[in-house]
């Protein structure tokens, strides 16, 4: 989900913002409110995992045996 979202962003920063023809206009969301669209849904997707980001290892200096 999250790489398919990042190639829409990509193919709506390649194509125009706006666009005419016979059938009416278009016109895409703004690339900020794509990027604030993709961060919130990778935040939501890190908020599921089990890890949280977060890991306490404990460090033994060689010879402290």
């Amino acid at each position: 989900m999250a790489d398919d979202l990042k190639d829409t962003i990509r193919e709506n920063a390649e194509g125009p913002a706006k666009a005419a023809g016979d059938a009416g206009s278009v016109e895409q969301h703004k690339l900020p409110d794509q990027i604030a669209a993709d961060k919130y849904l990778a935040s939501k997707e890190a908020a599921k995992s089990k890890r949280r980001g977060l890991a306490f290892n404990k460090l033994v200096p060689p010879g402290a045996s």
